[in-house]
């Protein structure tokens, strides 16, 4: 199993899922409601006309967004990225770093949940942790597509990655680099269409 990333997905559910696309759609409302109770204005921008094909439609193993979440916790503190060794003794330490930083609740990139939840195209600083009354998947932790397009470019050198010229990913660091790819990818669709970055 792994994480799913949509972008657009309601185009394709009103086309192939009806029974998706009502669900979808009401979890887009309680969000929309939701964020609107903290003075943020955003709505899943609706089907006009035909359904389309989705802005964007990947996923990955949920251990690479573990390992790239590593990699910014690692360069937040100024420490060397090395390649991640995974039944080493350093991997625990590493997800202690992790955890650290999600303490921080300043990264938009660690403080949301692994399997389900949002980052919607509007700018706001901080991630949001809305209420759990609100019924927002992800524990009502909501990121900004802006701010995590942010962090992964911040991270792109130390992954041996030029945003501007990607390549497929290779060596040590594949993982990562698939990861950023995929994310990379979902950000620069939300901010063109509007639609928010769904994790499922």
């Amino acid at each position: 199993m792994g994480l799913s990333i949509s972008v657009g997905m309601l185009h394709d559910q009103a086309r192939n899922d009806p029974e998706g696309f009502e669900y979808h759609r009401r979890a887009f409302d309680r969000l929309g409601a939701a964020l609107g109770a903290e003075g943020i204005d955003w709505r899943e921008p609706p089907l006009d006309g035909p359904p389309q094909d989705p802005a964007f439609s990947g996923g990955f193993p949920y251990r690479h967004l573990t390992r790239l979440r590593r990699v910014l916790a690692l360069t937040g503190r100024g420490e060397p990225v090395t390649p991640a060794e995974e039944d080493g003794a350093g991997w625990e330490r590493d997800c202690e770093l992790i955890q650290d930083e999600a303490s921080m609740f300043a990264s938009h990139l660690i403080c949301h949940a692994d399997n389900a939840g949002y980052y919607v195209p509007v700018d706001f600083v901080d991630p949001l942790f809305l209420p759990a009354d609100a019924g927002v998947a992800g524990a009502g932790m909501v990121g900004s597509s802006q701010r995590l397009l942010s962090e992964l470019v911040g991270i792109a050198p130390a992954l041996g990655i030029i945003p501007d010229g990607l390549r497929a990913p290779e060596g040590p660091f594949e993982p990562e680099q698939f990861a950023w790819q995929q994310l990379h990818r979902a950000c620069l669709a939300s901010l063109a269409d509007g639609h928010a970055i769904v994790f499922h």
